[in-house]
């Protein structure tokens, strides 16, 4: 796990599982809100963005980090937009798949205006889904759509499947948004005999608990390397191998 924030309070941060390790190009973290990772997958050159968005909206270190990867590689960009796309396309069909959630904001036209604008799409619109595998943010009644996943228009043929998994395994807020992807000549490793897979979905209650506990017991991650070596050296950096 890469991870950049300001005093472990706050920020974003990148895991990568121990069979494509090797296969990461190149790591950047632009501000606290928001890091990328290259990595070949088959015959292709993938990026993925992880962002987080304060509600006075996307800003320009956002653009400059899509301004930065060719045309050619492949580009996805996950995380908190703090806006409300909709449920209906209305107007922005060529980036809205029409099966949405609630209604639209400000923060919302923001969002589609910058896909429009990049010839992304917003993933999550595009697989008609019952409710609570679009909610991605509760708190109390409120139950909104505010994390997505966004892909260039010529990768969206990659996806399975976009989905919230319905369980607490993160905050008592946020919900884990998955996205499937299967891109043409990249790793499917068997599991050996013996070796278990992790089901998130059944991370949730008494389990979610456990393994809180665990983690706690684990104490504070240690900080090694150069953090310049990632391009600031004003950031922190955690490693967990």
């Amino acid at each position: 796990m890469v991870f950049t924030g300001q005093k472990n309070t706050n920020g974003v941060g990148i895991l990568v599982k121990s069979n494509w390790v090797e296969h990461v190009l190149e790591l950047r973290c632009k501000s606290d809100c928001i890091m990328s990772i290259k990595l070949v997958a088959g015959s292709e050159i993938l990026n993925v963005v992880s962002v987080y968005t304060p509600q006075v909206g996307l800003g320009e270190d956002l653009d400059e980090v899509v301004q930065s990867i060719p045309q050619n590689e492949g580009l996805t960009i996950g995380g908190d937009f703090n806006g409300h796309i909709g449920s209906r396309a209305e107007g922005y069909e060529t980036v809205h798949g029409g099966l949405g959630f609630g209604e639209r904001d400000s923060g919302g036209i923001s969002i589609l205006d910058f896909t429009v604008a990049y010839d992304l799409s917003i993933v999550n619109s595009y697989f008609k889904k019952r409710e609570e595998h679009l909610v991605t943010f509760r708190s109390g009644s409120a139950r909104t759509q505010i994390d997505y996943f966004l892909m260039r228009a010529n990768s969206k043929r990659w996806c399975r499947d976009c989905k919230v998994l319905p369980s607490e395994c993160l905050t008592m807020q946020h919900r884990l948004l998955m996205l499937d992807v299967d891109i043409r000549g990249a790793i499917r490793r068997k599991r050996k005999a013996g070796e278990y897979k992790v089901k998130w979905s059944n991370l949730s209650g008494e389990n979610a608990r456990k393994l809180s506990e665990k983690i706690k017991r684990e104490g504070k991650w240690k900080l090694e390397g150069d953090s310049t070596e990632y391009g600031r050296d004003d950031r922190v950096y955690q490693e967990v191998g």
